[in-house]
């Protein structure tokens, strides 16, 4: 007859599916350290690093963007003390009108002689002008349009500028053409504004600056239309006044 074996000690036996436990409990059970550590859900952690990196690349950004606003501001304090520059002027100093009629279809025809003289009055800086547009107004209606060529003003220097500015055949919308007969029957003559247009650039030694719009308003110009069609009329430029604005170009927007 075989010899029977009998264990030392019985089994734990699953209640109810799970295992018995062994008396006494453990450290771990009394705990809970057999419970899965807490992660945080992936949609939220990664909105969260997200949010992070938006933060850093815009601190970044900012500060860099300051550094250079601070480098500019200083170059720029520095190229004044040693150059101290001014604007180009300009002075209208004669205006002549040969013709200026309307037919009866509103077209219009003029002929205008004009001579400006620009002065720079830097020492250390000259500009380099590129070609000029010129547009004679009376009143808010265009009555003349010319060019004047490139040129180069030196420093400390005086240029006289010539321009012959016409209008054949132009038409004229029905509010702009009776404008413009009321004006014309006037007595005392006509009001012009004469608007110059150009880019330009400065040069000190040889640093260059980039090129930079430029607009010349001249008003204060008064002419009398001629009576005779061979006659010309020598307007009165004595209180004609030019400003000069400078136009920075951002995008697809003038400033000045």
């Amino acid at each position: 007859m075989a010899d029977r074996v009998y264990p030392s000690a019985k089994p734990a036996t699953a209640v109810y599916g799970r295992a018995r436990p062994s008396f006494p409990a453990t450290k771990a059970q009394l705990y809970g350290a057999t419970r899965p550590a807490y992660r945080p859900q992936p949609y939220l952690y990664h909105r969260q690093s997200h949010r992070r990196r938006c933060c850093t690349f815009c601190f970044w950004f900012l500060l860099v963007i300051l550094i250079l606003l601070f480098l500019t501001g200083v170059a720029g304090i520095v190229l004044y003390l040693l150059y101290r520059p001014h604007s180009p002027s300009f002075t209208v100093d004669s205006f002549k009108l040969s013709y200026l009629n309307m037919t009866s279809s509103s077209s219009l025809n003029s002929r205008f002689e004009l001579n400006i003289t620009a002065t720079n009055p830097n020492k250390k800086i000259a500009f380099q002008f590129e070609r000029i547009s010129i547009s004679v107004i009376s009143g808010d209606v265009s009555v003349g349009d010319g060019r004047m060529p490139s040129f180069e003003h030196g420093k400390k220097n005086t240029t006289l500028l010539r321009a012959l500015i016409t209008s054949n055949g132009a038409v004229l919308d029905g509010e702009s053409a009776s404008r413009l007969k009321a004006d014309l029957q006037r007595e005392n003559g006509l009001d012009m504004k004469v608007n110059l247009y150009t880019k330009v650039k400065a040069k000190m030694g040889r640093l260059k600056t980039p090129k930079v719009g430029l607009r010349v308003s001249c008003e204060g110009i008064r002419v009398t239309v001629p009576a005779a069609a061979k006659k010309q009329a020598m307007a009165a430029t004595s209180g004609a006044k030019c400003k000069v604005h400078v136009r920075f170009k951002i995008w697809k927007w003038c400033i000045g």
